[in-house]
């Protein structure tokens, strides 16, 4: 049999929680619940880091930030690391990137065969955080309360002219893909910007909601008693000094759902075309999102921190082999670099040897058996920027643990606390508990030496940063090729064999 094709679908700050596929009674996602419905959907799938560039390392890695010094947003993603590229790579496919990974450094494919469109953020260390000053705000890139503020409606901003363009290469790809006569299985990874704040949606997925039915966040930020990592992110994003109205969240909030409606339209799109170039019954589908987005819960915005709305992830699978479930086992984004490679294999020993450095563990036997019943502990991780100590995270079970240096631990029971209000770290009760998860962040990870390894390498990043602005040097940032001498019609090749090699079906005079 052959190899799937896979095609995954990523969203940019889309939590779980506002998703119609994952009960919301507002959000319209009918796209991604149509391969819910007929796929599997994991409930408890969480990111390895709570932040856009370290979380995407991970992902492509199979490993934990910390190990490969993905330590914030302008961290460099080593070309020394093997991707899951790389290893399918090996395996006959053919990898394409169509959309964001915010890759850092000079290396902006990772495995990749292809990229098709730039990368929306710089690839250089602009967004280099500087511990050894924690408490000095940076103006120039760090969130602040406008797009909360601002949230409204416009035909075109920087992130539509971002997706649109994702959306029409990766599409028009596929196109390609169907008349390859080789039918080489292809990877393809198409990562939109939305719904990422700023919360500004064009009026066509505006109007698909009733302004009056948006709901407000369950928890205000007077409702709880704030832990000092939240406080430092109200201080960091300037919530304190810049408050919101009751309006402005129910904006900010519109943006966002009208935002994921225009995501899932993408998703839509894609099914589309995978039917109509017959590939569909072939591929292997998969949805999924960096991080989540705290969207106005305890007077939170966008993520960095480890509570639900901002460390969970949508994961949602479909394709051949792939069972009708829904998954309540814990799992993180790391894991989809073992199991891509199963999926891949479909049943063969094709697989590479894996790196032992793997964190990740497959979900193969949770997708196609269902006699199976995996469950493990995950591991989300923190040190960018509104701390200045690293920061872990621990889910084992119904239990979530939070350490960081500086703090006292945060301890919550999911299954009786779903919004997290009650810290056990210092029930006697749960004294057990704790000193277990506390050993076994000790045993893990010195964080101290982590601590010095993060300043180490942002003072060395800060350093260049400034010199790269002093000086004349080539960007880093990724730049698609296209040869327009080999576009439409052109003068060595005859018209006939172009409009013959560009249809699909492919036209035969033979069976005509």
């Amino acid at each position: 049999m052959k190899s799937p094709n896979i095609l995954i679908l990523m969203a940019d700050q889309l939590a779980p929680h506002y998703t119609g596929t994952y009960g919301h009674p507002v959000v319209k996602t009918p796209n991604i619940d149509q391969i819910a419905e007929v796929g599997a959907r994991f409930d408890a799938a969480y990111t390895a880091f709570p932040l856009c560039a370290p979380s995407r390392f991970s992902f492509m890695s199979g490993q934990l930030p910390f190990r490969i010094k993905a330590y914030d947003n302008a961290a460099e993603f080593s070309s020394a690391i093997p991707t899951f590229c790389h290893y399918l790579t090996r395996m006959g496919y053919h990898s394409c990137l169509s959309g964001k990974m915010h890759f850092v450094g000079p290396d902006q494919l990772h495995g990749f065969s292809e990229r098709l469109t730039t990368e929306i953020y710089p690839a250089d260390f602009a967004f280099t955080p500087d511990w050894s000053n924690a408490d000095r705000r940076i103006d120039e890139w760090y969130h602040n309360m406008d797009s909360v503020n601002e949230a409204g409606v416009a035909e075109m901003t920087f992130q539509l002219e971002y997706d649109d363009e994702v959306g029409f290469w990766a599409i028009r790809r596929l196109y390609e893909y169907a008349r390859n006569s080789d039918e080489t299985p292809f990877l393809m990874v198409a990562s939109f910007t939305h719904p990422h704040d700023p919360y500004v949606s064009r009026s066509r997925w505006w109007d698909q909601y009733d302004h009056s039915t948006i709901d407000l966040p369950e928890l205000s930020q007077n409702s709880v008693n704030a832990d000092p990592h939240s406080q430092r992110i109200i201080s960091g994003i300037q919530a304190d000094v810049e408050p919101s109205t009751e309006e402005t969240v129910l904006n900010a909030r519109h943006g966002y759902y009208a935002n994921t409606s225009y995501f899932d339209d993408w998703v839509g799109q894609f099914i589309d075309a995978l039917k109509r170039t017959e590939l569909f019954d072939r591929t292997i589908v998969i949805v999924t999102s960096d991080h989540g987005d705290m969207l106005g819960e305890r007077g939170l915005w966008y993520k960095m921190h480890f509570f639900e709305q901002s460390v969970r992830i949508p994961l949602v699978v479909a394709g051949p082999g792939i069972r009708h479930c829904t998954i309540p086992s814990s799992c993180s984004n790391i894991d989809l670099f073992p199991t891509l490679l199963e999926l891949a294999a479909d049943g063969s020993d094709r697989i590479p040897q894996l790196e032992d450095s793997i964190d990740g563990n497959s979900l193969h036997s949770l997708l196609t058996d269902q006699s199976s019943e995996d469950s493990y502990a995950v591991t989300s991780q923190y040190s960018a920027e509104c701390t200045a100590h690293p920061m872990v995270m621990i889910r084992r079970d119904e239990f979530k643990y939070i350490h960081c240096p500086a703090d006292p631990p945060l301890l919550f029971n999911l299954k009786e606390d779903r919004l997290e209000i009650n810290n056990l770290a210092q029930d006697p009760k749960h004294q057990a508990l704790v000193r277990s998860f506390q050993a076994e962040i000790e045993s893990k990870w010195n964080l101290e030496q982590v601590r010095q390894d993060v300043i180490e390498s942002q003072q060395s990043r800060l350093f260049i940063q400034e010199t790269m602005k002093q000086a004349s040097n080539t960007s880093w940032d990724f730049q698609p090729r296209k040869n327009a001498a080999e576009q439409y019609v052109r003068s060595h090749r005859e018209l006939d064999d172009i409009a013959v090699m560009s249809r699909f079906p492919l036209y035969s005079k033979t069976s005509k």
